[in-house]
């Protein structure tokens, strides 16, 4: 759904004095590459993922009669709002925030293009000035984990010893019932989504508490003990 010109100009107008962090006219035409699959505006409709309307402090999968993934029902059961943090996690790399989840999008890697994004889909909002993240607190944080972290080369046998608190929830078969599998994953994802955790970015409260309670370097034993599980 393409916003008339004219929408996006009174949408500026409306949010000029909310924030000055993104561009919401140049928000708009990066919405091209989202709207194969979400509407947003007057009339909208789901597709084949929901609308986007009111989307700031709404729970995430939290729209009846959507048939959102199971990933993403779950995150908002745990938690999960979309603010501007969020969001541009989200939109940075869908998998990284929430495991499971069907939005198979490659994700926006430059962070003024998401905030340009997001400052767009905050205009369809209602009262975007009244919303927690107004400034000074509304940019988003950097999701992104130090390259150093990244290069960490983990030690699997250590990895091995540590995994004994993730086999309390998470099935050594890899099966998923009604949990997540943690088996096979591609090491940089794992130590992402782990990190997520520890700055908590991804919601759930236990992960955070387990994740906080692990170095730089178990984390990346225990990534490469279940890469190769």
């Amino acid at each position: 759904m393409k916003p008339a010109v004219s929408v996006v100009a009174s949408i500026a107008l409306c949010v000029s004095m909310a924030s000055q962090a993104g561009d919401v006219e140049r928000g708009a035409q990066l919405f091209s590459q989202c709207q194969s699959c979400h509407a947003i505006g007057e009339g909208a409709e789901h597709k084949v993922g929901p609308h986007l309307n009111e989307l700031f402090g709404r729970q995430a999968g939290s729209i009846e009669g959507f048939g959102y993934s199971e990933g993403l029902t779950t995150a908002g059961v745990n938690g999960l709002l979309w603010d501007a943090e969020h969001l541009d996690a989200y939109i940075e790399n869908p998998v990284s925030l929430v495991t499971g989840t069907s939005m198979m999008f490659a994700g926006v890697s430059d962070a003024t293009d998401r905030e340009d994004l997001i400052s767009f889909l905050r205009a369809y909002s209602a009262n975007p000035r009244d919303i927690p993240e107004s400034l000074p607190t509304m940019a988003p944080q950097d999701p992104d984990v130090d390259p150093s972290i990244l290069a960490l080369q983990g030690d699997p046998e250590y990895g091995e010893y540590l995994s004994s608190e993730c086999k309390t929830c998470h099935l050594a078969d890899g099966a998923d019932r009604g949990i997540p599998s943690i088996v096979g994953w591609p090491e940089k994802q794992f130590v992402i989504v782990m990190h997520a955790y520890k700055n908590k970015t991804r919601p759930h409260n236990v992960m955070q508490m387990m994740a906080a309670a692990l170095s730089d370097e178990d984390i990346a034993a225990l990534a490469a003990y279940f890469k190769d599980k």
